[in-house]
């Protein structure tokens, strides 16, 4: 009966310790680097499109 009052989710909560230092700036950089190239691509994919348009409609009014 005992066994079934004790939450699991409260022992897993006990047992969570904090990253060392090194690995978490490691980490950090990681998601930085990670962002910067999704901004990167984002950039020239949103672009992409508008500069295909306007190429073709001026190499149609040629």
């Amino acid at each position: 009966m005992v066994e079934q009052n004790k939450n699991p989710f409260k022992e897993l909560e006990a047992s969570l310790r904090e990253a060392p230092p090194e690995m978490r700036k490691k980490v950090m950089n990681d998601i930085a680097a990670a962002k910067l190239i999704m901004d990167m691509a984002s950039l020239f994919s949103i672009n992409l499109g508008s500069a295909l348009r306007k190429l073709f409609k001026t190499l149609g009014d040629n």
